[in-house]
């Protein structure tokens, strides 16, 4: 559901950059706090142990959106957002920064999503998912009891109902931004089933990663927990750092060799927008337009997870490639994201005790 800069004016755009920079700037500020010290966004606080979890699992996200699944009888096809996994290992903060960074290196790595849609896509990916249906609906359910019945229920409920908020947000921000192209009433009954199929899948997806998690680690769910319910740990649970290794070996596969097989179909927000308009992609003239193109065609060294100038040459190798790649860069941002943030905390943490 990667938006380009072409669905939007340069008034929308520029006014959800604001907002998606906003909503990433409370998250660092959120997990830089002292760990357990409530915040507005993440009341859990942040646990040091998080900052791999935030690499590793950027990365599984990055490559698991690689993978386009076909939505049967519809020709069309969808890819895990990620928000709700993230957001239930990391809680809802360290999520949002994660899945920024991943949209971030999509944009001007890989030239998937636009930058002056790039706050929208942080926003409608990320903010929904993250924070939104993952505090009033994921947290709600997992709090009944944290079993693979309820992790399955509250991960189909919380994907689904944050992939349609996005779904509809995205609407929204066409028919402000004045897309003729693409009218209200036809574009949203067209994006809301197709994406209501697509949240069941990564509902079910996100459900069975959780699970596992909650079989080796359970522990690393309790962040949607009431501080004061104790999550035991299984005899034979795994290593927190076997969990890590598992997820990264999982990620390579994925990015390496799974992603070679994803579906040729458009996505959801494609599908509709041919539906609606004829055509998947659409042309605006501008400076505004120009410039953020220009910026993207400079940074993006693999456009289309290829090599650049190689067309659809470079196939299988080239897909593989930009997957790890793609992966790898993903590990160093999150997690020095996180890392830095740490920093900051033990340095705070420091001056408050020689002061």
């Amino acid at each position: 559901m990667h938006m380009a800069d072409a669905l939007l004016s340069p008034a929308v755009g520029g006014a959800m950059l604001a907002v998606g920079a906003a909503a990433i700037g409370l998250s660092v500020r959120s997990i830089a706090r002292e760990s357990g010290e409530a915040s507005k966004i993440d009341a859990a606080g942040f646990d040091d142990r998080k900052i791999p979890i935030m690499g590793i699992m950027g990365a599984f996200v990055f490559a698991g959106q690689m993978i386009n699944f076909t939505i049967p009888a519809t020709g069309s096809s969808g890819h895990i957002g990620g928000g709700i996994l993230l957001a239930a290992l990391l809680g809802p903060a360290p999520a949002l920064v994660t899945l920024a960074s991943v949209l971030l290196i999509q944009c001007l790595f890989f030239a998937d999503g636009g930058l002056l849609a790039y706050g929208c896509n942080v926003f409608n990916m990320g903010v929904t998912s993250c924070i939104a249906a993952y505090t009033f609906i994921y947290k709600p359910l997992i709090q009944k009891g944290l079993t693979k019945r309820n992790i399955t229920i509250a991960s189909v409920a919380a994907v689904t109902a944050g992939l349609l908020a996005g779904s509809f947000f995205v609407v929204l921000e066409t028919l402000a931004s004045g897309v003729t192209e693409l009218p209200f009433a036809t574009f949203v009954a067209l994006m809301l089933p197709i994406h209501l199929a697509i949240g069941i899948v990564e509902g079910l997806v996100t459900a069975a990663v959780l699970c596992f998690v909650h079989s080796a680690r359970p522990e690393l769910l309790a962040g949607a927990l009431p501080a004061a319910v104790p999550v035991p740990v299984p005899a034979k649970a795994f290593s927190y750092r076997k969990v890590l290794v598992v997820f990264g070996v999982l990620t390579v596969l994925v990015a390496g060799g799974l992603s070679l097989f994803a579906s040729a179909y458009p996505d959801g927000l494609e599908w509709s927008m041919e539906k609606t308009a004829g055509t998947t992609e659409l042309e605006r003239e501008g400076s505004v337009y120009e410039a953020a193109a220009g910026i993207v065609d400079k940074t993006a060294f693999m456009p289309d997870y290829g090599f650049r100038g190689a067309g659809e040459s470079a196939g299988a190798a080239g897909t593989a490639a930009a997957g790890i790649t793609g992966s790898i860069i993903t590990v160093l941002l999150a997690g020095g994201i996180g890392l830095a943030a740490a920093a900051f905390r033990r340095r705070k943490a420091r001056t408050a005790e020689s002061a």
